[in-house]
């Protein structure tokens, strides 16, 4: 005689943490400002361990969409300088520059040399960015080796391309050598090996360093989420740039509903 199968009353069950949407935004951004391991995640929210793994996945792609859809995200490339200044309207200055986030280190060898900043001191990953004047990221590039130099790491990106010849760019001297090639670059002018700066070019300098100061600023605006200044702890590879990019959107859109 074959038994009937269980069924199970309605209502029963184990009852969902994350109830609703509402909570799981919560969670998501909890995660993204504390970037709290999945043991104290799970122990905060009341989840199993995986759970808690299972749910940050699960979410992040859910708000980079989110933030997609309200064009806070950073372009990671433009093709051309219309599709700048389609995107982009009403820009009137940019400022690039490289942004740094420590790594565990590596145990291959190899990845340690090529991870290794002598910037930082330290094993990281490496994104470049565009900034304008209001302090939004424009332009956030894919994750790098932390050993890469700036110049090169514009070389092949080429963010300065499709900015149009009268949007001024603002560099530091890691891009020593872009000047040459696009016409409304502004970089500081360099101590000549056994001379001096002139007073004016003293001051040129300190008036571009004081204009140059809202990409710092831009960069620690997106920082302020732990899942971008703390050491990276996740497993997944080229997940680190993910976790950076919805940082800046989420740093975009707080600029866009301020």
């Amino acid at each position: 005689m074959l038994q009937s199968l269980r069924q199970r009353a309605v209502g029963g069950g184990r009852k969902a943490r994350l109830r609703n949407p509402q909570d799981k935004l919560f969670y998501i951004l909890f995660y993204f400002k504390c970037y709290p391991t999945f043991d104290l995640a799970g122990l905060l929210f009341d989840l199993d361990r995986a759970q808690a793994h299972y749910w940050m996945h699960r979410l992040q792609p859910l708000l980079e969409a989110a933030l997609g859809e309200k064009m806070a995200l950073p372009e990671r490339k433009l093709a051309s300088i219309e599709s700048f200044m389609a995107r982009f309207p009403g820009v009137e200055r940019v400022m690039i520059d490289g942004t740094e986030r420590p790594i565990q280190r590596p145990q291959d060898p190899e990845q340690q040399k090529l991870n290794y900043s002598g910037k930082k001191r330290r094993h990281t990953r490496k994104h470049l960015a565009a900034v304008d004047q209001r302090k939004r990221v424009l332009v956030l590039s894919k994750a790098r080796e932390g050993k890469l130099h700036d110049k090169k790491f514009h070389d092949e990106d080429d963010i300065a391309g499709s900015v149009p010849d009268e949007i001024p760019i603002e560099l530091d001297l890691g891009f020593l050598g872009v000047h040459k090639q696009y016409d409304n670059i502004r970089i500081p002018h360099k101590k000549p090996r056994g001379g001096k700066l002139s007073a004016e070019q003293k001051a040129e300098n300190r008036a571009l360093s004081q204009s140059r100061v809202i990409c710092e600023h831009a960069f620690a605006g997106v920082k302020r989420y732990g899942a971008v200044s703390s050491i990276y702890r996740n497993r997944i590879e080229a997940f680190d740039d993910h976790l950076m990019l919805t940082a800046a959107g989420l740093w975009n859109f707080y600029l866009m509903a301020a």
